[in-house]
């Protein structure tokens, strides 16, 4: 997989596959960019790029684990856009990804093509910030990706019932590498020193105007039905302050959609459509 380096010194890992409308898919919290294998095969009419955060997949980490912050997430962005010599692409956001995405809204719109939100906006519900934290920086008790399988089968399936444990076992994959001592972390484990001590520096920013922001911007919202983090109620502000918005729920999904749901491609093809 290529890599470029960014202007504080990192090699960053990304992918750039097909051609037409460049696409950038921007993963999660701890994920990265094989998050996106799922859609792949339905987006091959479009230039299909994924970036892996600053230590993430195959992402150095950064010696300064604050730096882990939507801020510099979003530099990055900028960054490899320069890189590949493109004046604007099209985000994919997923969680994290969708709140970069926001940022460069409010701080580079003549970057931005199209948005497209997965499973979050501009309000986090506290239940899912503390599902979250009760995982991240945490080595999986599971020694084999099969045994992860099924431990996140278990976990997830009051959110997503009916998924088949070789989803999970893809999934299992996405987030960890299995060795001969038991399963790491595909992330840097210092992501859970940046969030509490972002959490102790203060109370969350307002998010509004990020969203506020993306106003001309082609946007779409992709929410999982049973999501613990992003509720029904702000879907609903978010159409009440963006009527031209394009969104669907995805039944049977929590946080996050795996993204080949019809709903979420739906949303997704009819947003690059505007481009």
């Amino acid at each position: 997989m290529p890599h470029f380096t960014t202007t504080d010194g990192l090699k960053l890992q990304f992918s750039d596959e097909g051609a037409g409308t460049p696409l950038l898919c921007l993963p999660g919290l701890t994920r990265n960019g094989d998050d996106f294998n799922f859609v792949k095969p339905h987006l091959d009419h479009l230039r299909l790029l994924t970036l892996d955060f600053r230590g993430r997949g195959g992402s150095d980490h950064d010696p300064d684990h604050m730096n882990y912050n939507i801020g510099r997430e979003a530099q990055d962005v900028i960054e490899l856009l320069d890189h590949l010599g493109l004046d604007k692409a099209a985000l994919l956001g997923t969680s994290r990804g969708g709140l970069v995405s926001m940022v460069l809204a409010a701080t580079h719109p003549d970057r931005l093509a199209a948005v497209i939100l997965n499973d979050i906006g501009p309000e986090v519900a506290a239940a899912g910030l503390e599902r979250i934290m009760g995982y991240v920086g945490m080595t999986p008790n599971s020694k084999t990706l099969d045994q992860a399988a099924v431990g996140l089968k278990k976990f997830m399936d009051p959110e997503f019932p009916g998924v088949p444990l070789e989803r999970w076992r893809a999934q299992a994959a996405f987030q960890y590498d299995e060795t001969k001592d038991g399963l790491t972390l595909r992330y840097d484990a210092k992501l859970r020193d940046t969030l509490l001590e972002q959490a102790q520096a203060g109370p969350p920013p307002d998010l509004w105007p990020l969203f506020e922001a993306l106003g001309g911007i082609p946007t779409g919202v992709i929410r999982g039905a049973n999501s613990d983090l992003f509720t029904g109620a702000t879907l609903q502000k978010m159409h009440d302050s963006r009527p031209d918005l394009i969104s669907a729920e995805v039944p049977d999904r929590g946080h996050v959609p795996f993204l080949d749901e019809p709903e979420a491609l739906d949303v997704i093809h009819r947003v690059v459509k505007q481009i």
